[in-house]
């Protein structure tokens, strides 16, 4: 029986993307739509295609063939409009280093026009617990604390379309369990599409309402993670991504 359609506005779609360095295919014919109020999940191991096709798909890098869409419009045409009502976050992407923090979150919502950005601030360095950090150095913060203020700045702009990249990465059990009930907490509430990438498949299976697993830029499977691990051999979702990282496949041949 094939899944029910999924009727809800597709805010984000690539079709046939393929990014190629020097002859090597990044991403080769790379197609998926994620819904809005979805949370997508983009896996795979180092060198599978994950940071090419964010980059694409934030404009930072131009596809060799292929189309991107969001909110229905072709991405490149339209860029600066989309990025109004879209924003971004990175374990690994640093905000400047010789502002406070506070000083970084009131640059970026005044980019952003938020309304009455200091309260704004104020709420989501509450919900994410670090409003202890207002006045430290944004370049002396660890990493998690890095982290965490990254998903403030993503927040700011209540956008309908956030992509997060690793955003538990470097984050103690404890506090990688809140960001992860933080994201589906404010996901639900106001319908947002997420794309998710992450290495840590407990926050796949606590985020995530469907995956797809890349292996050398091409689609390998892709479905809930329920349906994943029903047509793999595998025992867990961890087993399925070690198999797929070292075969390129979900089951073992006969």
């Amino acid at each position: 029986m094939s899944a029910p359609t999924d009727t809800r506005d597709v805010i984000l779609e690539a079709r046939e993307l393929t990014r190629e360095f020097d002859g090597v295919k990044a991403l080769d014919r790379f197609s998926f739509k994620l819904h809005r109020g979805e949370v997508l999940g983009l896996l795979g191991a180092n060198g599978a295609g994950k940071t090419t096709a964010m980059n694409c798909l934030l404009g930072l890098t131009l596809p060799t063939s292929g189309d991107l869409f969001a909110f229905g419009l072709p991405l490149h045409q339209h860029r600066i409009e989309i990025l109004r009502r879209a924003n971004f976050s990175s374990a690994y992407t640093a905000l400047p280093g010789n502002l406070l923090v506070g000083q970084n979150l009131l640059v970026f919502a005044k980019i952003y026009g938020v309304r009455d950005p200091r309260q704004k601030i104020a709420q989501l360095m509450e919900l994410l617990e670090i409003s202890h950090l207002a006045k430290r150095v944004t370049g002396q913060l660890s990493a998690g604390e890095s982290t965490r203020v990254n998903l403030v700045k993503a927040f700011l702009n209540d956008p309908e379309l956030l992509m997060l990249d690793e955003p538990t990465a470097s984050l103690d059990p404890d506090i990688a369990d809140k960001v992860r009930k933080v994201v589906r907490r404010v996901q639900r509430e106001r319908s947002i599409g997420i794309l998710y990438t992450s290495h840590n498949m407990r926050d796949i299976e606590e985020v995530c309402d469907r995956v797809i697993f890349l292996h050398k830029g091409r689609i390998v499977c892709e479905g809930t993670p329920s349906e994943i691990l029903s047509r793999s051999s595998s025992a867990s979702l961890e087993d399925v991504f070690i198999k797929i990282a070292r075969d390129g496949e979900i089951v073992d041949e006969p």
